[in-house]
C-alpha cells in the first residue's frame, strides 16, 4: 500500500477525532440528520415540559442518551479507521520485507 492511503487515513481519524470532541462539547454538527431529529424532539418535549410547569428529567435523559451513541459510533469509527491504518502499515512492511528477502532492491 502506498503512503498516501496511509496519510488519507490519517487525516480521516484526525476529523473523527474533532467530530467526538465537538460531541464532547455539545455541538450538532457532527451528527447525523436522524440524530439531530432525535435531539430536537426530546428538546421539544423538554420545552412542553417546562410550558406545562413538569419535569424536564426525561428529556434530558433521552438527549443524553442520544449523545453518549453518537460517542459511541464515532468512537467505534475511530476504531475501525486505527485498525485499518494498521493493517496498511502491516502489509507494507510485509512486502518491503519480502521485497527485500527476494535481493529485489
Amino acid at each position: 500500500m502506498s503512503k498516501a492511503d496511509i496519510r488519507r487515513l490519517d487525516k480521516e481519524i484526525q476529523r473523527t477525532q474533532k467530530k467526538l470532541e465537538a460531541v464532547q462539547n455539545g455541538e450538532w454538527w457532527p451528527l447525523t440528520s436522524r440524530e439531530r431529529l432525535s435531539m430536537s424532539r426530546a428538546m421539544a418535549s423538554g420545552a412542553r415540559s417546562v410550558y406545562r410547569d413538569r419535569s424536564t428529567k426525561g428529556a434530558e435523559n433521552r438527549m443524553d442518551s442520544i449523545g453518549s451513541s453518537v460517542e459511541r459510533r464515532l468512537n467505534a469509527e475511530l476504531t475501525a479507521l486505527h485498525g485499518e491504518r494498521q493493517r496498511l502499515i502491516t502489509e507494507a512492511a510485509r512486502a518491503r520485507a519480502q521485497k527485500k528477502s527476494s535481493g529485489w532492491f
